[in-house]
């Protein structure tokens, strides 16, 4: 957006405000601040990462409006096994709810994992426990996606043990070839001492 653009819609939303402000009205639900991308803000993400969150966050919005209301948030840690009080679950949104509209919006919830991350959540609130609950390093977990993680380490060790085992049967393999060979000699040493003591009485 060319720089003046910008300064007219600056000063355009600035008038908005104002008029708003003069006839009472309550401008913090109706003018939200512009926000940038969510890749660009949340740039300590990839954007893997964040597709994770967001269907995670899809999960849990049952009313498919773009927000985790106290209802939502109330079911989601019953469903992770992390139930909260109801102050606690106030106190969970309060934490990351910017705009102050007693819900959490995606760009929200970003930021409890941008907060985790940082180490700014309180050991054992409620948001902590949300964040290791729902935590996925997609990085670890290459294309094939995060739901797919226990498989491909289930995998990862049956191949493991697929190639000790193949190990241990060639370790097995070389240990009855080398009792072969001594029998084998033991068996000629007895016939050549045979042919020896034969040779010996004619």
């Amino acid at each position: 957006m060319p720089a003046d653009e910008e300064l007219n819609s600056i000063l355009s939303r600035r008038q908005a405000i104002n008029d708003a402000m003069g006839e009472g009205k309550d401008v913090a639900h109706q003018f939200r601040p512009v926000r940038k991308n969510i890749y660009t803000e949340f740039h300590e993400f990839s954007r893997r990462q964040i597709k994770e969150y967001e269907k995670t966050f899809n999960k849990y919005d049952d009313g498919r409006d773009g927000f985790l209301d106290l209802e939502e948030m109330k079911r989601m840690m019953e469903k992770l096994g992390a139930p909260q009080t109801h102050l606690g679950l106030k106190g969970m949104i309060k934490e990351v709810d910017e705009d102050g509209d007693n819900r959490i919006s995606f760009r929200e919830f970003l930021l409890i994992y941008r907060k985790a991350n940082a180490g700014e959540l309180v050991e054992d609130s409620g948001l902590s426990k949300l964040a290791k609950l729902t935590e996925i390093n997609v990085e670890e977990v290459g294309v094939g996606g995060a739901k797919n993680f226990f498989e491909a380490k289930i995998e990862e060790l049956n191949k493991s043990s697929k190639f000790e085992e193949e190990i241990r049967q060639e370790q097995e393999e070389r240990r009855r070839q080398e009792e072969e060979r001594e029998r084998r000699k033991v068996a000629f040493k007895q016939k050549a001492a045979l042919f020896q003591n034969g040779s010996a009485e004619s």
